[in-house]
């Protein structure tokens, strides 16, 4: 089964996972990256993300490459925005047709949100349930054991569905 990790970071935090995870799955990534970056620092960055999360906006995206009949497999991985999914995975499901994939999510916050993240990025897929979900608590910015383990489970779930 061929895998993709499709992820948007801007803090590093789900970089960090989506990397995790692809080394355990074997998967490849596709980083997504707005053609007019986000601001990620100070007020700004929380103000115009949860704006641009809230208003479901689908900033445009740079140019990537995808063979998408290639997997059968799409895992997302997202910062939660203001309840969420960060606005590139929104544009990514919207340009890309992935009828009959399985889907799989990993959601990065600091405090919550994750569930309501979850739940509206089904309702843009078109989708009941997803294979397995993943939620992480900054787990670049604060190391811990718990979300090393988390992240071996969500691989582990996904591998035995192969």
């Amino acid at each position: 089964m061929r895998t993709l990790m499709v992820y948007y970071s801007l803090g590093g935090n789900t970089e960090y996972a989506a990397k995790r995870i692809a080394a355990q799955l074997g998967a490849d990534m596709l980083r997504l990256e707005p053609v007019k970056a986000y601001p990620d620092s100070g007020f700004k960055k929380f103000f115009w993300g949860g704006k641009s999360a809230v208003m479901g906006e689908t900033p445009e995206l740079a140019p990537y490459r995808l063979e998408s009949a290639s997997y059968d497999r799409i895992i997302f991985g997202f910062p939660v925005w203001a309840g969420n999914v960060a606005p590139p995975i929104r544009t990514f499901i919207k340009e890309n047709d992935l009828t009959g994939k399985r889907i799989a999510a990993v959601a990065c916050q600091s405090g919550s949100g994750a569930g309501k993240a979850f739940g509206k990025l089904k309702l843009a897929l078109g989708i009941e349930q997803m294979e397995a979900e993943l939620v992480l608590i900054d787990p670049k910015d604060k190391p811990d054991a718990e979300n090393e383990k988390k992240i071996l489970a969500f691989c582990g779930v996904l591998k035995s569905g192969e």
